[in-house]
C-alpha cells in the first residue's frame, strides 16, 4: 500500500483507527482502505452509522455556539480526531474572535492534521496526548500557553469517552479534568448507547463486536452511567437527551432515526 503524503511515516497504515473511520463517515479523505474496509464492516449491521457521526457534529457546533455565547472564551477539545470542515476553533472564533483552542488527540493522523489546518492560527494549537493521563493534557505547553485555568473552559468530551474502558476509570479521569477547571466552567459530552438505536440490541452489538475486532472497543454505556460523568457539575437545560433533542435548530421529529443513538448534554461548574 502506497504511502500518501500526509501520513506520517510513524503509523501503520494496515490498521484500522477509530479516527480515520469517523472521517470516512463524515464524507472526508483522510482514511485509508482498511479504514473504509472496517467502517462498511459496521455499517453492515447498523447502516445509519454516518447520520449518527452527522447528529454528533451538529451537537458539537450547538454546543460550542452556546458556550461562546455564554462568555466562554476557552475551549479545549479532547479526543478531537481529524479536523473536518466546522472545527471547534472555526466555530468558536467564529462567534467570539479571539477566542482560545486546543485540541487533544492521540492518533498521529488526527495531531498532524490539526498543525496543518492551525497553521498561522496564533490562538489555536494540538496536543498529542491521552485522556486517560490528564496531567499529561493539563501540565502540556500548548495549554499553557493557550488556556487560563484560573478562567472558565469548556471541555469538550465528544464521542470519545465511549472509546475509554471501565479498566481504565473514564470517571477518575473526567473528574480530575473537572477540578483544574475554574468555576463557571463547562464539560459537553455525548456518548454511545444501547437505548436509542433503532436496532434490536444483538443487531447493534455486531457494529460493536467490529470496534473490539480492531482493537478499538466501543463501550455502550446506559443513560445513567453516562450520567455519572457530570458529577459535580449543575446540568444545563435540556439536560442529558439524544443528541438532537439537545437545545434543537431544527425539529427532532425531522431527524433519522439514527441520530438519536447517543445521549449529549452540558454542565457547568459552580
Amino acid at each position: 500500500m502506497e504511502r500518501p503524503a500526509w501520513a506520517p511515516r510513524s503509523i501503520d497504515i494496515t490498521v484500522p483507527s477509530v479516527s480515520r473511520m469517523y472521517d470516512y463517515y463524515l464524507g472526508g479523505s483522510h482514511n485509508f482502505e482498511v479504514d473504509r474496509e472496517a467502517a462498511r464492516s459496521a455499517m453492515e449491521f447498523m447502516p445509519g452509522l454516518p447520520k449518527i457521526m452527522q447528529a454528533n457534529r451538529a451537537f458539537l457546533h450547538r454546543a460550542v455556539r452556546f458556550a461562546a455565547g455564554e462568555g466562554i472564551t476557552q475551549f479545549l477539545d479532547i479526543g478531537s480526531g481529524i479536523p473536518t470542515f466546522g472545527n471547534v476553533h472555526e466555530v468558536a472564533q467564529a462567534a467570539v474572535p479571539g477566542a482560545r483552542v486546543v485540541y487533544v488527540d492521540h492518533d498521529p493522523v488526527a495531531v498532524a492534521h490539526s498543525q496543518t489546518v492551525l497553521e498561522g492560527n496564533e490562538d489555536a494549537d494540538v496536543v498529542a496526548a491521552d485522556l486517560r493521563k490528564p496531567q499529561e493534557i493539563l501540565g502540556s505547553h500548548e495549554v499553557g500557553r493557550l488556556i487560563d485555568l484560573d478562567r472558565p473552559v469548556a471541555l469538550l468530551l465528544v464521542a470519545v469517552l465511549h472509546f475509554v474502558e471501565d479498566a481504565d476509570d473514564p470517571y477518575a479521569a473526567v473528574a480530575e479534568l473537572r477540578d483544574a477547571l475554574a468555576p463557571g466552567s463547562m464539560v459537553m459530552l455525548t456518548h454511545a448507547s444501547y437505548e436509542g438505536i433503532p436496532l434490536p440490541p444483538e443487531r447493534a452489538g455486531g457494529a460493536v463486536d467490529v470496534y473490539r475486532n480492531i482493537r478499538n472497543p466501543l463501550i455502550m454505556r446506559s443513560r445513567d452511567e453516562i450520567a455519572r460523568f457530570f458529577e459535580g457539575y449543575d446540568m444545563v437545560e435540556p439536560g442529558l437527551v439524544p443528541m438532537p433533542k439537545w437545545r434543537p435548530e431544527t425539529a427532532p421529529e425531522d431527524e433519522d432515526p439514527y441520530a438519536f443513538s447517543a445521549y449529549a448534554g452540558v454542565g457547568r461548574t459552580a
